[in-house]
């Protein structure tokens, strides 16, 4: 099979996944967010865990490439493009799936005609919108051959990008109401995390760039990005150790938070992202031998990026474990089951999530788009 029929065959592919998602994602509309896992007790589930992961992936991406400009780094230049087209698909996917969260795009004009400055929520829209507007000049400028116009707008999306995940990490860090979340230190775990996720991703998708003979990438490169990669895995691993320890220390509350991330429900997903997110692909990357291989350097970017994906999702739903007010009626789970089961009456403060199959398909739809935008932007764009 030539290059051109398997990219053909790729295409389709992700185009059957999406025809699926959109599926799926009328279903929901017409049922409404009752079809989820999602309920009163527990408002976010998979849409917004990866929601969070693609602001993420997509600020460590336009990091490097505006970092390459602002500080005058020469090799990292050469991976500005794809780095910038990878950032403008990660955030489309992430905003998509914010407005499937809605659970109906109508709903997204009450943000515009009824705007609340003093909500996190509205900052992260205007602040997304700026992004994606600035990837979108990003792009132009290069393509165009505008090397004065990328310098002096990487001066401002360098901000920007960080800006873009602080405020995401806000929407959950200014919300006093749920341990776990409320923390000082949450947007430069979120930013940290967005550098080694982000630069993992790029990594991968420049092996598969070269792979498919795209773009030229040499390992001199590779192995240079991942030196830089675990760097950002020792200091997101330094974060996440600081957030422990003020948790732990003094004992309070929080330690019925940190029990359910060490033994609790979210265990496996916390454990992996320190076991696999982190230790393992550090001391892989550590050493320079083991980042001329390429093999080794796409594997350890594989664990950091699915580590951080695990890091969402324990961040997200161990707090819903906790419920907002000990000892009042508490919130309706606005759950069936949780209603009629016995034991428990409308008023419970508890409440249970599990990932829907519709959930799973609808998501499946969003990232595949954004992956075949960006094998058509690759082809197109990259010479």
């Amino acid at each position: 099979m030539t290059a051109s029929s398997k990219y053909k065959v790729a295409l389709g592919a992700l185009a059957v996944v999406v025809a699926a998602g959109l599926v799926g994602w009328v279903i929901q509309l017409s049922s409404g967010l009752g079809v989820t896992g999602m309920s009163n007790g527990t408002s976010w589930g998979l849409y917004i865990a990866c929601f969070m992961f693609f602001v993420g992936l997509s600020a460590g991406g336009l990091i490097v490439a505006s970092s390459a400009s602002v500080f005058h780094i020469k090799k990292y230049k050469v991976v500005a493009l794809p780095a910038v087209i990878l950032s403008t698909c990660c955030i489309c996917v992430a905003g998509i799936l914010i407005l499937v969260d809605l659970g109906g795009i109508q709903r997204f004009l009450n943000i515009l005609v009824h705007p609340n400055f003093m909500s996190p929520l509205l900052w992260d829209v205007l602040v997304i919108t700026l992004y994606l507007v600035i990837n979108i000049i990003d792009l132009v400028f290069m393509t165009k051959g505008n090397d004065r116009g990328v310098e002096v707008l990487s001066r401002v999306a360098l901000p920007v990008a960080i800006l873009v995940h602080s405020v995401t990490a806000w929407i959950f860090g200014l919300q006093i109401a749920k341990a776990g979340w409320y923390s000082a230190i949450l947007a430069p775990i979120f930013v940290a995390s967005a550098m080694d996720s982000g630069l993992a991703l790029l990594i991968i998708v420049l092996v598969a760039l070269n792979a498919a003979k795209v773009m030229e990438v040499s390992k001199d490169l590779v192995a240079s990005l991942s030196g830089l990669l675990a760097v950002c895995i020792a200091v997101d691993a330094f974060f996440i150790g600081c957030e422990i320890l003020t948790m732990a220390y003094p004992q309070g509350a929080d330690l019925a938070i940190l029990s359910q991330m060490f033994t609790g429900a979210t265990a496996p997903f916390f454990w992996f992202e320190v076991l696999v997110g982190l230790a393992v692909p550090f001391c892989i990357l550590v050493f320079s031998k083991n980042r001329q291989s390429t093999a080794l350097v796409v594997g350890a970017s594989v664990c950091v990026v699915l580590g951080v994906l695990c890091k969402r999702i324990w961040l997200l739903f161990t707090s819903f474990i906790m419920p907002n007010v000990y000892g009042g009626l508490g919130i309706a789970s606005g759950s069936t089951a949780s209603r009629m089961s016995e034991g428990y009456g409308i008023w419970t403060t508890t409440s249970s999530y599990a990932v829907q199959p519709l959930e799973v398909l609808i998501v499946a739809g969003v990232i595949c788009l954004g992956a075949a935008a960006f094998m058509l932007m690759a082809k197109r764009l990259i010479k």
